[in-house]
């Protein structure tokens, strides 16, 4: 490794110990990018059209219309098991030799129980149902489970902005309780926003405070997708084992 990847690994990782969060770019070319996102999309409409299985397309993220039309699909599940491009960020060595320097050698990839890695499309819109999210830190998930610490590592297929939405955060909250945090959208003095551009990637700590904030304007402009999945820590988990169930307890 260069002095200036060593300078530069060492400048995120003292971001993150401070603020419980980085982002680092420039990791994919744009025919990547393009891959990943033209696989996301294929995912989505064989989601809404029934052709994946439950594993893949759950139920909680559906937005109904009526007529024929298919539900529109927020989220797509365990998306790494299913494509390659996927798969492939998340072996990026960057990210990798990040994560293990956050979480140590024993750190591994939660991809196949539960939700896993999970394609995220929080466009606006009638009959939409997931368009933002109220404060919360991914611990409180499944807050008694011994997997824990964590860092959540997203994928930006698209730019964020006050238009199609942006992660709020309040930085170094990772190092406190999360008592005093609010139940739903409030301000949080301290809290900043988190604009990415399209390829960047945020990494943040399983114990941050964040929230999503819903766009302001309707499709295209309006869209906001991107790819999440996490690294654990704790104890790994054995083949096939099945955790508390989710803790849905942030606002939407």
């Amino acid at each position: 490794m260069s002095p200036a990847a060593v300078t530069t690994e060492a400048g995120l990782l003292a971001d993150f110990e401070r603020d419980g969060y980085l982002v680092v770019g420039g990791l994919f070319d744009s025919a990547t990018l393009d891959r990943l996102q033209a696989e996301m999309e294929e995912l989505q409409s064989a989601a809404a059209q029934g052709a994946l299985g439950p594993q893949h397309a759950g139920t909680m993220f559906h937005a109904p219309f009526d007529g024929d039309q298919p539900p529109y699909v927020h989220y797509v599940n365990r998306v790494t098991e299913i494509s390659p491009a996927a798969d492939a960020a998340f072996r990026h060595p960057t990210i990798v030799g990040l994560v293990t320097r956050i979480l140590g050698p024993d750190m591994y990839f939660w991809g196949d129980s539960g939700h896993g890695a999970v394609y995220q499309d929080a466009r606006p819109g009638q009959g939409m149902t997931y368009t933002r999210i109220g404060w919360h830190s991914d611990h409180q998930s499944r807050p008694t489970s011994d997997i824990w610490p964590g860092v959540a590592v997203t994928f930006h297929l698209d730019d964020t902005s006050p238009a199609n939405g942006f992660l709020r955060v309040v930085p170094g909250s990772h190092r406190r309780p999360d008592a005093g945090m609010p139940p739903g959208f409030e301000k949080v003095p301290g809290e900043v926003a988190v604009y990415c551009d399209r390829g960047d990637v945020m990494l943040h700590h399983s114990d941050l405070w964040h929230s999503a904030a819903r766009a302001t304007e309707d499709p295209p402009l309006g869209v906001r997708r991107h790819v999440r999945g996490t690294f654990l820590g704790g104890r790994r988990l054995a083949p096939g084992e099945e955790l508390e169930a989710f803790n849905k307890n942030a606002a939407r």
